[in-house]
């Protein structure tokens, strides 16, 4: 696992949720023995309303949320903990900071303590989060980043057990995002407590979190270690969260053997394809694109370019199977593998190979 993302600390979280809305149901279940978790799912999934029933802002129809041991709620023993004695901080999208109050007042109105301890948590809190110039300041006279920094130094002053942060870069342009990112992992080094962050972003969802948990319709698709995910994702909506673009049907015909319908071919796996496989996928960047067919080599597709789009740094190019779909390729405009080395152009026929290690199978 890569260093920078957020450690946290051990305490275990055991969640089980039902409710029902017109036209979608959430039926949320799953374990968490500490650290950082991320939830990730399209709009819509259920992610936001699954943080707000754990953290006791909205009541579940059923089920049971247990935290470090504690139940915070349980329907069928008539446990609800109201959300300000569950120990659980909510950072919300839109972050919440009173109006009225300065920065100082903001962080301070959240703690327990009280006097020179309070003033000397406050200043604390002030440093850690860069904000020690800005005391006096309301919110309206702060950036996005700057509200963001108060609304999490905030939540920390309340000493909760186990932070919750619900799309925190949403509201952040992309530059921003990316700094505010690594300041968060920075800032919360010190923090024992475990933290969930939803998110539709894969890439926030990677760098901050070492274990991942997809949601689909309101259900858990997967689960698991966050590179392991990305890696083999297991299923075709994780697949597409996880930023494949490539993924087509495909039907079992031999043991290492899997035919591909919609790519008119056959590829050949290194490893065993199971009975329960309907799908494979591929990513952009682990396509290999040769300007002619090689002898011998398995898992290579004749394919016209059907367009090629230019961007900052890389290029994207569009390839259509005869009488089948599009695949999508992407390219780095530098480097080993980048458009100096060979660029196809629109109307060329090209072979595409898939090495067999870089094909995903799906459920």
């Amino acid at each position: 696992m890569a260093s920078a993302r957020f450690k946290g600390g051990k305490m275990a979280l055991s969640v089980e949720l039902h409710k029902k809305f017109k036209g979608f149901q959430i039926d949320v279940a799953f374990e968490h023995d500490g650290g950082s978790l991320g939830i990730l799912g399209g709009s819509g999934m259920g992610k936001s309303m699954t943080l707000k029933m754990i953290a006791g802002l909205v009541k579940p129809d059923s089920g049971k949320v247990i935290v470090d041991g504690r139940i915070v709620y349980d329907s069928a023993a008539k446990i609800d903990m109201p959300a300000r004695e569950r120990h659980i901080g909510y950072l919300f999208q839109q972050y919440a900071l009173f109006p009225t109050m300065t920065v100082t007042e903001n962080i301070g109105i959240a703690m327990k303590k009280s006097g020179d301890a309070k003033k000397k948590e406050i200043d604390r809190l002030l440093e850690q989060f860069a904000l020690q110039n800005l005391g006096d300041r309301m919110p309206n006279e702060l950036s996005g980043g700057q509200q963001q920094r108060v609304a999490l130094a905030r939540i920390l002053a309340s000493e909760p057990q186990m932070l919750l942060l619900d799309e925190p870069f949403s509201a952040l342009d992309s530059f921003l995002k990316e700094q505010l990112l690594e300041d968060m992992i920075r800032q919360l080094s010190d923090y024992a407590g475990d933290v969930i962050m939803v998110s539709h972003s894969r890439d926030e969802i990677y760098q901050f979190c070492d274990r991942l948990l997809i949601l689909d319709q309101g259900r858990v698709i997967v689960t698991g270690d966050t590179k392991d995910i990305f890696d083999q994702p297991g299923y075709r909506e994780a697949a597409r969260l996880t930023g494949c673009k490539n993924i087509t049907e495909a039907i079992k015909i031999a043991e290492n053997s899997i035919e591909v319908p919609h790519w008119h071919c056959t590829l050949e796996m290194d490893e065993t394809v199971a009975d329960d496989i309907h799908a494979v996928g591929i990513r952009a960047h682990y396509i290999d694109v040769l300007t002619e067919k090689p002898e011998n080599m398995k898992n290579v597709i004749g394919v016209t370019v059907e367009n090629v789009s230019e961007l900052p740094f890389e290029w994207y190019c569009f390839f259509r199977v005869p009488n089948g779909e599009r695949i999508w390729w992407k390219v780095a405009k530098v480097g080993e593998h980048g458009a100096a080395k060979y660029l196809p152009q629109k109307g060329d026929h090209v072979y595409l190979h898939m090495p067999p290690q870089s094909v995903i199978l799906l459920k």
